[in-house]
């Protein structure tokens, strides 16, 4: 459905939910620029979104009675999966106060294609069922991991410019990274162009690397060594707890099975662009990975 802007011009309308995160904001950007699309979005602090052109809109999880105001009237929604225990409810919700026509794109990941039935394992496939089961069109995303992990300093940014380290526990399996501009690519299209509803997208990048690779790419676009540290999972999950711990858990051991590893060319066919190398996303964001030593 369309709706008609103050100007008398059909618009559709689009919630971006964490429209400050790492694919919201460049999905938001994307649709903006595209000829009669109204975006929304969607934050805890409405305040913090400066981003041209898009409409900021009170949303958390933590308020579900916030919801309404924010899915009001829309055509499209983007969800970002919440990671915590409660997030099949969650997603159900929202999802069931939308309109009955609305388009639901869910950014889940490769873990949503394994349904377990114990706790965490099930968890994934617990949130992909209530998208495919709410009477809405449905698009769901499954990528693998986000290259943004190296750039960002709540994830490797800072082992890698100061200790000269990648830590991870990879046992050695490959993972075929996958920048989260081209995850948002793949969602522009779904939330707004038909074809895509009942389809479930696993994406990747072009190629599946071994962390001692992924390594040497790091090395080259920092300017100085960095090597790869294969932790154990324990390692890894230290100083966390309960779901969060439960969920990296199960996530590691899913990289060290190879779950993570799978090439597709599904970005390619949905948004006719090749998706980027990590030798190029490193290229293009080598300045800021040394900048986060300083």
């Amino acid at each position: 459905m369309r709706h008609a802007n103050s100007t008398g011009t059909d618009v559709t309308r689009v919630l971006v939910t964490g429209v400050r995160g790492k694919t919201g904001l460049p999905l938001a950007t994307s649709l903006v620029a595209r000829q009669g699309v109204e975006v929304r979005g969607g934050s805890s602090d409405p305040s913090t979104v400066d981003i041209a052109g898009v409409h900021p809109v009170a949303f958390s999880w933590d308020e579900p009675a916030g919801w309404a105001a924010a899915t009001d009237g829309i055509d499209a929604v983007y969800v970002v999966r919440p990671d915590r225990a409660d997030a099949p409810e969650l997603v159900g919700a929202l999802v069931a106060g939308t309109p009955p026509s609305t388009r639901v794109v869910l950014l889940s990941d490769k873990d949503g294609g394994h349904p377990g039935s114990d706790y965490p394992a099930g968890w994934a496939p617990s949130v992909e069922r209530v998208v495919r089961g709410s009477g809405r069109p449905w698009t769901i995303l499954r990528p693998g991991w986000f290259m943004q992990v190296f750039t960002d300093p709540r994830f490797y940014a800072h082992q890698i410019a100061d200790a000269g380290e990648l830590p991870f526990p990879s046992g050695d399996a490959a993972l075929a990274w996958i920048d989260a501009c081209d995850i948002a690519a793949v969602a522009e299209r779904a939330l707004v162009e038909d074809g895509h509803a009942g389809r479930t997208y696993q994406l990747s990048g072009p190629e599946s690397l071994s962390l001692p690779r992924t390594a040497e790419l790091l090395s080259a676009a920092v300017g100085h060594p960095v090597i790869h540290r294969d932790l154990t999972i324990d390692e890894a999950v230290a100083g966390t707890e309960g779901f969060e711990r439960d969920l990296n858990r199960l996530t590691f051991e899913r990289v060290r099975a190879g779950g993570f590893a799978e090439v597709t060319d599904t970005v390619a066919q949905v948004t006719g662009t090749a998706p980027k190398s990590l030798r190029d996303f490193l290229s293009a964001n080598a300045q800021a990975l040394r900048r986060t030593g300083r």
